[in-house]
């Protein structure tokens, strides 16, 4: 992402739209004079991108949707499914640093106190995520947890395949995997963070700069649920958890 990001800069884009945290931690650096409009799954403040979220500073803004901070939620929803719980995996891309030792670290706090133990599941390639899949199928974990990442997002299917096959219960970030056969979802409304990018960077095509523009919070969240999945694992959603979903996919 660095080398795209120099790249653009050598074609002296007008604006960089940089649509994932990863995105953005590599163009900050590429460019102190382009203007870039970024998404981030956590506080872009800790993340360095701007110096705050009303008074960005610099050449960068954009959105934070929360896909990090929600990790907690979904920790406390995956328990509330299954009271019993005593393990979760934790699948992650260690490939995506920050964002990985944020979750874990927010997940691993959220876990202890709760009572919660937690297994670390590593994945950058198909292949490793096959291989954390074995360590399930071994160790026999009551729940998994996927973190909020760009890659694990692109093979959404065979993590919801492989949980499937594992009967596994599981957690995540972006209803994409609910689409697809996931059980549960907890975060923003990704559509709605996208279409926020879309706007600032057209904002920024018409010359406002992005020091003008504070940094968008998203305000939109949703529960999703799929009641077939829940039916096959042969679980049953409490009426806690029905009650507030703004979907249930039957």
């Amino acid at each position: 992402m660095s080398e795209l990001a120099a790249e653009l800069v050598r074609r002296r884009v007008t604006v960089i739209a940089a649509s994932a945290t990863p995105a953005a931690i590599a163009a900050k650096p590429a460019t102190t004079t382009i203007p870039i409009a970024f998404i981030a799954a956590q506080d872009p403040v800790r993340l360095g991108l701007v110096a705050s979220l009303a008074r960005p500073g610099g050449n960068l803004t954009g959105i934070n949707f929360f896909t990090g901070e929600l990790a907690a939620k979904r920790l406390d929803l995956l328990r509330e499914l299954l009271p019993r719980a005593v393990r979760v995996a934790v699948l992650v891309n260690p490939a995506d640093v920050t964002n990985t030792a944020s979750t874990l670290r927010d997940v691993e706090a959220a876990a202890r106190t709760i009572g919660l133990q937690v297994q670390v599941l590593n994945a950058s390639t198909s292949r490793e995520i096959n291989a954390a899949f074995e360590d399930v199928g071994r160790d026999r974990p009551d729940a998994l947890f996927v973190g909020g990442n760009t890659f694990l997002n692109g093979w959404r299917i065979q993590v919801v395949q492989l949980a499937a096959f594992h009967r596994l219960p599981a957690v995540y970030a972006s209803r994409d995997y609910v689409d697809v056969g996931g059980l549960m979802t907890y975060g923003a409304n990704v559509m709605d963070a996208f279409r926020q990018l879309g706007i600032y960077a057209g904002r920024i095509l018409k010359g406002v700069k992005p020091a003008d523009l504070p940094v968008v919070q998203s305000s939109k969240f949703e529960l999703v649920i799929n009641a077939e999945t829940a039916r096959m694992l042969g679980l049953e959603v409490p009426a806690t958890i029905l009650a507030r979903a703004d979907e249930v996919i039957e």
